[in-house]
């Protein structure tokens, strides 16, 4: 036996009990003392080790009469437990394995598909015509003359009545002109419309919010002169609320109508306009480093899954939908929502996370909450609330709020929300594909009784399971319903043309 008691060495001295004094016959309770006895006295003994069940070390000779007590299972919801690590490593695991079958059947039955080089023709047809990037460059048009109507508005060369009139159609014409040239130009790309689309729909909303912050500054401006002049004090109080704001570095209407102020908005990751955005005192080079990683990883990434698992489900799809053999649709359908919900994840991942992040480390934006647990959510609304909220701030401040100022109710209010999103979705998918079917402004619109549905009927886990079935099936619903159409329009109506 080794040492116990330091280095003199310990020896063990057990005393048992006496019988109690006072009889009666029944069993007394047996006490035990260990001490230990080394040259220099008596030591306390330390507290006797427990076992998992929080009673003492077995190896001390007591004997239990009793080893149950009250307690429930841990799988039933009285217990109280919560740990269930172990059980969600199982599920990794099992999702894992799984896919990796999947996606070595997928290289068995088609060999490798991923062809980095395809991509370029994805954005050109032909190699002297670059129609999507002329429009992305043609879009500072647009920055410009806002900027200039609102120059104009500030000095009162024009009145409010006129610069609503000029930003209305400049905001129009954001949209149209994209439109138009992606619907006509026989040179542009699906893919290129959807890039051009999309950076014009971003500009649209970042000038509507530009124009109504400058509005607001005007406003507060006039209310501010009104009440100087009523209170009969000398003019001038602007101008020195304007070296105020000098001293402390901050910057106030008009001193924010600069083409540097402009292209720092434009650039950076929000839709919403403010004079002073918060600022990251610097640049992080190592969390950039990892952002534009990421970037480029997970770019390689989505096409690689995409040309490897997306496209042979879907092409492998349009027979069922021909013959309408409705067990085989369903049957693709299913194939098509684990590749499909696996790109949205990464997709999602590499614009919230690492390319606003990494915009935002660049131009030392400091308002870094582009998205917040929507992964959480156990309503639909939440969902929407929280998953992207660059979108979500912009309809709260300029189209929620302002309805309900209006004395719109607040579903009115949030129907109108989903109005806007329904027609912003298909116009980023019905354009570039030229042909109108509705099936994701549908979808969208599905989502208010769909929200309705799930928060009368499901709560907490059951509430977060529906919103995940609706993400994990909704979506190949609507690609497969377009590239059903788009298939019909372009291959078999030709075909059967010739």
């Amino acid at each position: 036996m080794g040492d116990r008691g330091g280095a003199g060495g310990s020896r063990r001295r057990r005393t048992g009990s006496r019988p109690s004094s006072q009889g009666g016959g029944g069993p007394t309770a047996a006490e035990e003392e260990v001490r230990d006895v080394d040259a220099g006295g008596d030591a306390p003994a330390p507290a006797p080790e427990k076992d998992k069940d929080g009673d003492a070390d077995v190896g001390s000779g007591h004997r239990d009469l009793r080893c149950h007590r009250l307690q429930d299972s841990l799988f039933s919801s009285d217990s109280g437990f919560s740990n269930y690590r172990g059980i969600l490593n199982w599920c990794v695991v099992m999702l894992i394995l799984s896919n990796a079958r999947l996606f070595l059947e997928n290289l068995i039955k088609y060999g490798i598909l991923v062809d980095p080089i395809q991509v370029v023709s994805l954005f050109l047809k032909d190699p002297y015509s670059w129609p999507a990037l002329c429009l992305v460059i043609g879009a500072n048009l647009f920055a410009l003359a806002a900027f200039q109507v609102e120059k104009r508005l500030a000095v009162g060369a024009l009145t409010e009545q006129a610069g609503l009139l000029l930003h209305t159609a400049n905001l129009a014409t954001i949209l149209c002109f994209p439109a138009a040239v992606a619907f006509l130009l026989e040179s542009i790309t699906p893919v290129g419309s959807v890039l051009a689309l999309a950076v014009h729909t971003i500009l649209f909303l970042k000038l509507f919010s530009y124009r109504d912050v400058n509005l607001w500054c005007r406003e507060d401006r006039a209310r501010a002169k009104a009440k100087t002049a009523s209170s009969g004090k000398k003019a001038g109080g602007a101008a020195a609320q304007r070296a105020a704001a000098q001293r402390t570095g901050a910057v106030s209407y008009p001193d924010n109508l600069t083409h540097r102020d402009l292209y720092y908005f434009l650039f950076a990751p929000t839709l919403c306009y403010e004079l002073n955005f918060p600022r990251s005192p610097r640049i992080r080079k190592r969390f950039l480093l990892r952002r534009l990683f990421e970037m480029l990883f997970f770019t390689q990434l989505q096409v690689g899954l995409i040309q490897q698992w997306m496209v042979p489900t879907i092409q492998n799809s349009m027979k069922p939908f021909k013959d309408m053999d409705y067990s085989r649709i369903i049957e693709r359908l299913l194939k098509l929502a684990v590749p499909n919900h696996l790109i949205w994840l990464i997709f999602f991942y590499w614009l919230f996370h690492s390319c606003l992040n990494a915009v935002a480390e660049l131009m030392q934006f400091g308002d870094r909450e582009f998205y917040r647990d929507w992964w959480n959510s156990e309503s639909v609304t939440y969902f929407w609330q929280n998953w992207n909220i660059p979108v979500h701030k912009w309809c709260l401040r300029h189209f929620y709020k302002p309805m309900l100022r209006r004395g719109y109710s607040k579903w009115v209010a949030s129907t109108g929300v989903f109005l806007a999103s329904a027609f912003f979705h298909e116009y980023l998918v019905s354009i570039p594909l030229r042909m109108f079917r509705l099936w994701a402004f549908t979808g969208m619109m599905a989502q208010i009784p769909l929200a309705w549905v799930v928060s009368r009927f499901f709560r907490g886990n059951y509430g977060n399971a529906a919103v995940w079935l609706s993400l994990i099936i909704g979506q190949p619903v609507a690609v497969l319903m377009y590239v059903h159409d788009y298939y019909v329009l372009h291959h078999e109506a030709p075909a059967a043309g010739a």
